[in-house]
Order: C-alpha cells, then structure tokens, then sequence
C-alpha cells in the first residue's frame, strides 16, 4: 500500500506530512528523529496500516515541511507539541497511539502529558527517554549544526551510511531512499542534508528541552520502550528507572544496533504490532 502526501498549516507553519491506510479509524502517529524526516517510517508505516491510518509528519524545519522565521523560539519541543496538537486537531482525531523515534518519542511524551492527555492511548518511545546522555547530546549537536555539501547525491549517501550506522542492518535500496529523501540541493549546485541547520539551535537555547522526569512520572498509558542495544543516547540504568516508574515502561532492547532502531525489519515492526494489539484490548475492556 503507498501513502498519501498532505500538507496542513500548523500554528501559522506549513507542515508535510504522509499518511497510509486512511481508511482506518484506529490511528497511529508515527514521528521521526531529530534530524531526519517523515519517510524513516515508511517501512513500519507500511505495515501498520494494514490495520491503522498512519500518520508521519515532516517536524518544522525538516523534508518537505516549512522551515521556522522564528528558529530560537520554535525549534523546541513545546512548540513542537504545539504543531502536533494542531495537526491531530485539525485530522479530528480524538484519540490515537503514538510511535516516536527519538525526538519525535520525547514529543509523544510531552504531548501524552499535556495538550494530549487522555487522547494518546498508547506510546511506543523508540530509544528515548526522559533523560538523556550528556556525550552522546554533544554528538548529534556537532553533526546536525553542520551538515557537510556534496558535489554528488551518492556521497552524500556515504555519508550518511557512516552517521547512522548505529541505526542496524538496512538494505542498500533503503538507504539509497535515506539518501535521495535526505538530499537538498544549494545554490551552487552541491548537495547537503534536507533539513535547516538551526534546529541544532534548540539544544543551546533549550538545554534542559529533555529533562521529561515529571511528565513522565505523569503519565498513565501504556509504554513501549525500545533501547538499541548500545545505544550511547539511552543509557540502561535510565531505562531500568523507566520500568519503575511513572507509567512503569516495558523496555525491549533490540540487538545489533544503536541509536536508534531503524524500525525496518519484521523483528521490530513485531514488537510495535503486538504492543498496539495489547493497547486495543485494554481499551475494549476499559469499554466494557
């Protein structure tokens, strides 16, 4: 099945989006990492919707959506979660699940906690969590502030190879689409990265933006956690506190890779799949 592209004006911005399966009722929200794009979920997207309409949006400032005038006020997650309220609002979907890969698992968080209690029934946290790891913050800021150009796409695809080899074993076709769904071109005519290299802004005018503790210990949802088995972002002894509090997290590592899992494979699409089925049935119950 292929998805639909959508754009809807989000607090003034622009923001593009996919959706798959928009037959269904039951919805996913599926919302990638801090410097990559809506099409890193094709493949868990795919098979999703079988089932589920699906959602992947474009964050401000990433692929095909707007990038911010205002980057120092608006590249943080409240305003993130902001754009999220106004998308789910203006779709009229009173409830849904949430799958977020990194930054786009700590704006499930926050928005399951505030704008989105009680609407986001369950929340699949793909190698995040409410506390971060200072080294590892450090290296994704180096790498998205500055974002190399190339003279051809298929270095730029080397590139990223190397950069997000911790994502796990990905076929070359998928990281041939990584790449050519990676790809802006400047006006001298070299390529670099799609998205605008102030999002790394957030990290210096928003240092604590990750210190979710609170909202976490809010929640009351069923959650997910996936920890790439050497993950450098999510350390074990804060997914261990996951399991013990707040919403007491059932935390899965998965081998062979990093940060993070690319949500590609059956072993993974799996483990999402099983997780929404055990959130659908405690809401029948709920129901009953």
């Amino acid at each position: 099945m292929s998805f639909t592209s959508r754009y809807l004006a989000c607090e003034g911005r622009e923001i593009h989006f996919t959706e798959w399966g928009a037959h269904h009722r039951e919805t996913v929200v599926a919302w990638h990492g801090l410097a990559r794009t809506a099409r890193d979920m094709d493949e868990v997207a795919q098979h999703l919707c079988s089932r589920y309409r699906v959602i992947c949006p474009d964050t401000l400032g990433r692929g095909l959506s707007q990038w911010s005038p205002e980057p120092e006020q608006e590249y943080q997650l409240s305003f993130y979660v902001k754009l999220a309220t106004s998308l789910v609002d203006q779709l009229k979907l009173d409830r849904m699940f949430w799958l977020g890969t990194s930054m786009g698992g700590a704006i499930g968080m926050l928005a399951a906690g505030t704008t989105l209690r009680g609407r986001v029934q369950g929340l699949v946290l793909n190698d995040i969590g409410p506390q971060l790891a200072e080294p590892a913050i450090a290296r994704i800021r180096d790498y998205a502030g500055q974002p190399p150009s190339f003279e051809r796409v298929t270095e730029l695809e080397d590139f990223l190879r190397t950069v997000y080899q911790p994502y796990g074993w990905m076929s070359d076709a998928q990281w041939r689409r990584m790449a050519e769904t990676s790809t802006r071109r400047l006006p001298g005519g070299r390529v670099t990265t799609h998205y605008d290299p102030a999002i790394a802004m957030q990290f210096a005018r928003h240092p604590r933006d990750y210190d979710l503790w609170p909202v976490y210990d809010s929640l009351d949802i069923p959650v997910l956690c996936l920890r790439g088995a050497e993950s450098d972002l999510l350390l074990p002894e804060v997914a261990e506190a996951m399991q013990r509090r707040g919403p007491c997290a059932t935390v899965v590592t998965v081998p062979g890779c990093g940060h993070a899992p690319a949500l590609n494979v059956p072993a993974q699409w799996d483990l999402v799949s099983r997780f929404l089925y055990r959130c659908e049935l405690v809401q029948r119950q709920t129901a009953a």
